[in-house]
C-alpha cells in the first residue's frame, strides 16, 4: 500500500500513534527541557548513552541515574572522578559499555567547558538553525556520531524550534513500519496539532517495538 495516496488515514495513524507513545525520551529521562544550559547539556548526556548498542530503557535509566548522582551540568560531571561516573552508569544497568562512556562523559564536559563556556546555547548560536552544521557540530563530542546527533536533534526541537521538524533515520525507519511516508517533508505535513519532537518520539518507538506498529499501523 503506498500509505502517503490516504492522508486521512495517515493522520488517524499519527493521532493514535502521538496520543500513546509521544512522551519524548527526555521527559522519560527526568529532564525538564528548556533552553537552558543545565537541561540542554542533560540532553546530550542522553544522547551519547543511547547512542551505543544499548536498549533505549537502559540509556533513559542510566541517565536518571547520573542525574540523580548529581552529575546535572559539565562542571559537576567534569569535578566527579572516574569511578563516580562508573557506579552512576552501573546503578542504571549501563554496564557493558559503563568504563568507556564514564571517559567520554568527562572528555565531554571538558571540550563543552573549553569550547562552548559549558553552555550549548552557544553551539547553537554558532551553527544556526541549519541541521546539517548542528549535527556536524555536536558530532565533536566524544561517543557522540551520526546517531547521537539525530537523537538529540529529534528532541532539543521542542526548544529549537527553528530545528523542527527534525526526525532522523530512525524516526524515519519507524514511519516506514508503520506505513506512513518514510520522508520527512511529507511527515512534517502530518504532524498537525502535535509537538515535532513528540512525533519523532513516537515514530522511534515504532521502529524499536513491534508492538506499536501492531497497535496503530494505517490500515490497508
Amino acid at each position: 500500500m503506498d500509505a502517503s495516496s490516504h492522508p486521512a488515514a495517515d493522520r488517524r495513524a499519527v493521532d493514535r500513534l502521538v496520543e500513546a507513545y509521544g512522551r519524548t525520551y527526555a521527559a522519560e529521562a527526568g529532564i525538564g527541557l528548556r533552553d537552558t544550559p543545565g537541561p540542554l547539556y542533560q540532553l546530550l548526556v542522553l544522547a551519547e548513552l543511547a547512542s551505543t548498542r544499548i536498549r533505549a530503557e537502559v540509556a533513559v535509566a542510566a541517565a536518571r541515574a547520573l542525574f540523580d548522582a548529581g552529575l546535572r551540568d559539565p562542571r559537576r560531571m567534569l569535578e566527579a572522578d572516574w569511578q563516580q561516573r562508573v557506579d552512576a552508569l552501573g546503578a542504571g544497568g549501563y554496564r557493558r559499555y559503563d568504563e568507556s562512556t564514564a571517559t567520554r562523559l568527562g572528555d565531554g564536559a571538558q571540550l563543552l567547558l573549553d569550547r562552548w563556556r559549558g553552555d550549548l546555547r552557544v553551539l547553537h548560536r554558532e551553527a544556526g538553525d541549519s541541521t546539517a552544521a548542528l549535527s556536524t557540530a555536536l558530532q565533536e563530542f566524544p561517543g557522540i556520531g551520526p546517531a547521537g546527533a539525530d537523537i538529540f536533534l529529534r528532541e532539543v526541537q521542542s526548544v529549537w524550534p527553528g530545528v523542527a521538524p527534525h526526525f532522523g533515520a530512525k524516526a524515519l525507519e519507524g514511519a516506514d513500519r508503520l506505513g506512513l511516508p518514510a520522508e520527512a517533508a511529507a511527515l512534517g505535513r502530518l504532524i498537525g496539532r502535535h509537538e515535532p519532537a513528540a512525533f519523532a518520539a513516537a515514530l522511534v518507538r515504532a521502529a524499536l517495538h513491534k508492538q506499536v506498529v501492531e497497535a496503530v499501523g494505517v490500515a490497508s
